[in-house]
């Protein structure tokens, strides 16, 4: 998984997976449909509802615990995460909920950046104190004094995204592990917006967590999620007693780890034409003078720092933000592109081969208050733009460009 530098490699993490041949020796992954496996032998049953084996050992229990096909999805997220094991689940919300609950008792504490999707905020703020007893104290990651200072004696997670939905603002990882690690806590990072950009776990981190629904998938046709950590961490979320994972139901489907297992080898040159486009229309709208938000511009905030920490060939992701200055100005933007244009469409997610755009604010950030949103620097004409690699670069723009002369800015 290393290059000749010595440095982590994700291209050469993928090429350690050619040996995963189909059943009769095809060159794809076979699909394994069964819901439940049988032993050759009697007292290998109990030996797998004990852990004391499984699929390292070739050994398979039942769909809803450890699967071939989902297994070796498995294997190659934590590849590219460059971590010691991996596993596929039904959402980015089940992976999420599945970490944070596995690390977490009643009663115990998480520290959270303010900046986070809106889902995982719903999850962390209303929630778990409610259904489980677990709270959350929501911080400015980049004030790393006030991340220390929420820090509880029962704090068991420091929850970041490397690149935080809709804002952009960059984690420090390697600072946000030392804090957490100071305090006997786990950091776990929501690596969504930059799969290949950055190894976490290269980091600091311990738990890295994805939406495959977004970037890796990149057809917005699967709901998917991942988590990758450790060997020992991803066979506690299969424990028969205590497994998030296994107990809540919330793993992934053969035939879907399929799909999104073919759209791996080529996620590398997927990342490298969202970023290339990101940074050319960020670049020519900060040109414009307008109010862009983009971590591969060099005056974003973040902007060395993100430099510091990406692996070298795929940018600075394909997400940018444009704020608007209102939600009415941003709805006409958009309705433009889409219906007038064609470009894009009007819907939350990204990662997507065509463009998606959408108003945070009033979408995938509406869980937070309007207090909340202010506070995580969410204005009410900020649309975020997940950029696709459909038609020219220059017809993309012309339109783009049109849009927004539409509603009055200077292009």
């Amino acid at each position: 998984m290393t290059s000749a530098n010595g440095k982590f490699d994700p291209r050469a993490a993928l090429a350690d997976l050619r040996h995963e041949f189909g059943e009769h020796g095809g060159v794809n992954l076979s699909i394994e449909a069964s819901t439940t496996f049988t032993v050759l032998e009697a007292e290998t049953m109990p030996e797998l509802f004990s852990g004391r084996v499984g699929p390292e050992g070739g050994c398979y229990l039942y769909g809803r615990h450890f699967n071939p096909t989902v297994y070796t999805l498995g294997k190659q997220l934590a590849a590219i995460e460059n971590t010691g094991a991996g596993y596929a689940t039904a959402s980015g919300m089940g992976a999420i909920a599945a970490a944070l609950m596995q690390l977490c008792d009643a009663g115990d504490h998480v520290v959270s950046g303010n900046t986070v999707y809106g889902g995982t905020f719903a999850l962390l703020n209303s929630f778990l104190p409610a259904k489980a007893g677990v709270t959350t104290t929501f911080v400015d990651v980049t004030d790393h004094a006030a991340v220390e200072r929420a820090f509880r004696g029962n704090t068991r997670a420091l929850y970041v995204e490397s690149i935080a939905n809709p804002t952009l603002v960059v984690s420090d990882i390697p600072a946000l592990a030392a804090i957490a690690h100071r305090h006997g806590a786990a950091l776990i990072v929501d690596n969504t917006f930059s799969p290949m950009l950055l190894t976490p776990a290269n980091l600091g981190a311990d738990i890295v967590v994805h939406s495959l629904t977004k970037f890796i998938n990149g057809a917005s046709d699967i709901i998917a999620g991942a988590v990758c950590g450790t060997q020992e961490f991803i066979g506690e979320l299969m424990d028969l007693q205590l497994g998030t994972l296994m107990l809540l139901g919330s793993t992934m489907d053969a035939r879907t780890a399929f799909n999104i297992s073919m759209r791996v080898p080529h996620l590398g040159l997927r990342i490298v034409e969202h970023s290339r486009r990101a940074m050319l229309f960020a670049q020519r709208l900060s040109d414009l003078g307008l109010p862009v938000v983009y971590p591969g511009l060099a005056d974003h905030p973040q902007h060395a720092l993100l430099a510091s920490m990406v692996n070298e060939g795929y940018g600075f992701g394909g997400v940018f933000g444009l704020d608007l200055g209102t939600s009415a100005r941003a709805e006409r933007f958009m309705e433009t592109l889409q219906n007038e244009h064609g470009f894009g469409f009007m819907a939350v997610s990204l990662g997507f081969f065509d463009t998606l755009m959408s108003c945070s604010g009033e979408t995938t950030s509406s869980e937070l208050s309007e207090a909340d949103r202010r506070e995580a620097g969410i204005p009410p004409g900020y649309v975020r733009i997940s950029i696709g690699y459909t038609g020219s670069v220059e017809q993309r723009w012309a339109q783009f460009a049109s849009a927004l002369e539409r509603v009055g800015a200077p292009v």
